[in-house]
């Protein structure tokens, strides 16, 4: 793979993870604010949320990550493997933590080839999102099941 090509598949993997961390902390930030009715936890996730926007923005300008996408063509966009199956909204909560702590492993990984200092504020916020779900972990457990 020549340097270039490898470097646009890179700016796909950076795009496409930063939209996925975003919008499982957001979907995380909605169960906390409107199922849990916690003003803390909602501002805490939309706290990291616009940490990783602010972050992101310094270091991948949005006309590179955007002119990468190739979201039609994506190999990936029709494997739905599990994510249609969720039972409660617990399911929903902890599926989108993990989404948001796997994409911020996977930016904190490829932006060591980009940007070092992008690589450790990834980590710092990866471990932000740990504390978080750790916070809510019990708040979450206490929802009802359905039934």
């Amino acid at each position: 793979m020549s340097k270039i090509s490898q470097n646009n598949s890179i700016y796909r993997i950076i795009d496409a993870d930063l939209n996925r961390v975003k919008e499982g902390l957001r979907v995380c930030e909605e169960i906390t604010r409107f199922i849990l009715d916690s003003r803390k936890l909602s501002a805490l996730f939309k706290r990291i949320r616009h940490q990783i926007d602010t972050l992101a923005r310094k270091i991948y300008p949005v006309s590179l990550l955007l002119k990468e996408r190739q979201s039609n063509n994506d190999v990936g966009r029709s494997n739905s493997y599990g994510e249609l199956k969720r039972g409660n909204c617990k399911d929903i909560f902890w599926a989108n933590i993990q989404r948001a702590k796997e994409s911020l492993r996977v930016l904190e990984e490829f932006s060591k080839l980009v940007d070092a200092q992008a690589a450790a504020g990834f980590k710092q916020l990866r471990y932000k999102v740990y504390e978080i779900e750790k916070e809510s972990f019990k708040k979450i457990s206490a929802l009802p099941d359905p039934g």
